[in-house]
């Protein structure tokens, strides 16, 4: 198979001729229709990944066919197309029985613990615990997104944050998460105020009905209190770092809800929260990684009769080349702006 091969941490990205995975005995191999570009991916490239062994394929938001099944699975078969959340949950450990599948204590990832989906073909384990049949509705394109960015804001957003009609929400970050954390607050109802210094990511805010804020235009805490009239209910990190965390925190009510879902990789991963403002204010901070399998339903349904839509989302589509360059270029500003990138692998 061809594949996106990551020999060294922060090194050069190339295309190369790889072996074929290999079946699982209870996963499946999948043949990779799209996979999204994620500022995850680029923290994995960076070494902030413990699970990363190199040498690597990156990749984890994905969609595709079923080419192989192994011998145990009973869930799918050769030719349905898939997806899966990003965290290959075990289904078995205490916090998986609890429901909470999405933190699993001996979770597996594709593109971190294992080879990703930035390849022809993606070989899954636990298949019967974590692959999600697509509708006929969704799309490859539009499906590869779920796996992530779209899942994971839908969890923020609605699960955790629990946002309610007429909240005011912000959200710091309009990349792919910060985009799609728009679109699911203002579909329950919410104003949103979409954060980015990016004039393409707080224009497409702005299309999905965000009021768009500048950050280096003005003091951005002054200025999102002066919008929310004190503060917003809910504030969202969709970015990842410490700056971005503090200036969530404070541009929140008293009793108001502090949602962290970009990543904190490097010195920011240690960042701690402004402990004296959280019991001044009575704040709640909240983390949010994803969305597990068994979520999966209600958000399709939410895609195939187009409450959400995230198709309007995507930016670019891609081959393989291309997607190894602007994997590489995710750490340069303005890099992810304007929409979500889309790499076909067979194209």
């Amino acid at each position: 198979m061809r594949a996106v091969l990551m020999e060294t941490f922060g090194g050069p990205l190339a295309v190369a001729d790889l072996p074929d995975p290999a079946c699982p005995d209870d996963g499946v191999v999948v043949r990779v229709g799209a996979t999204g570009l994620c500022r995850s991916d680029w923290h994995a490239w960076q070494g902030h990944d413990d699970g990363v062994r190199l040498p690597h394929v990156p990749g984890h938001e994905l969609a595709g066919t079923v080419v192989e099944v192994g011998p145990t699975v009973t869930s799918v078969r050769v030719g349905e197309r898939v997806t899966t959340p990003f965290v290959l949950a075990c289904g078995t450990c205490a916090t998986c029985r609890r429901g909470d599948q999405q933190v699993c204590e001996r979770q597996e990832q594709p593109g971190f613990t294992g080879w990703g989906s930035f390849a022809e073909l993606v070989a899954l384990p636990r298949a019967d615990t974590n692959l999600v049949r697509l509708p006929d509705e969704v799309a490859d394109d539009v499906a590869a997104g779920l796996g992530c960015r779209v899942a994971t804001a839908y969890r923020a957003v609605a699960q955790v944050g629990a946002v309610r009609a007429g909240e005011r929400v912000v959200v710091h970050g309009c990349g792919g998460v910060g985009l799609a954390a728009v679109m699911v607050a203002r579909a329950l109802g919410a104003e949103v105020y979409a954060v980015d210094p990016a004039p393409a990511s707080r224009d497409l805010a702005e299309r999905l009905g965000a009021v768009p804020v500048d950050p280096t235009a003005a003091p951005v805490v002054d200025a999102l209190l002066d919008l929310t009239g004190g503060g917003a209910d809910v504030s969202l990190d969709a970015f990842g770092a410490a700056a971005v965390a503090r200036a969530s925190l404070h541009c929140l009510r008293p009793r108001g809800r502090h949602v962290q879902v970009g990543l904190l990789g490097g010195a920011d991963a240690a960042a701690g929260a402004p402990l004296g403002l959280v019991v001044a204010r009575e704040l709640q901070v909240l983390g949010s990684h994803g969305l597990s399998a068994a979520g999966y339903p209600d958000l399709l349904d939410l895609v195939a009769d187009g409450t959400l839509r995230p198709d309007l989302l995507l930016r670019d589509r891609v081959g393989l080349e291309e997607g190894a360059r602007r994997l590489a270029a995710l750490g340069e500003p303005g890099a992810g702006a304007g929409g979500a990138t889309v790499v076909l692998p067979q194209r």
